[in-house]
């Protein structure tokens, strides 16, 4: 898809920032194996999930993701991931206006 980044509201950027990175990881294939969903997650994402060092998180993780059970993870399931993690840190986010 070639267009012009320049004029593309916030959102648009952070949308092509999520399948640049989703390809920086998961290459020609378009599929992320689960060392490369973990380095993924490790390098990316480490603000807002906490590294995964234990072999049986990133098991949990990958099968939770892993709908159609092809031990990949395609670009869909990935995005699950994005909208869960997304919603889980939005409550951080929210303006406060209540002042006591």
């Amino acid at each position: 898809m070639q267009m012009s980044e320049q004029n593309m509201s916030e959102l648009e950027g952070a949308m092509i920032t999520i399948i640049r990175v989703f390809h920086k990881y998961s290459g020609h294939k378009c599929k992320l194996k689960k060392a490369e969903l973990k380095d993924l997650i490790n390098n990316e994402m480490t603000h807002f999930i906490m590294k995964i060092q234990e072999n049986e998180t990133l098991d949990e993780l990958f099968a939770d993701l892993d709908q159609n059970g092809d031990l990949e993870i395609d670009f869909q399931e990935f995005i699950a991931l994005i909208a869960m993690v997304t919603s889980a840190c939005h409550d951080l986010f929210i303006p406060n206006h209540h002042h006591s």
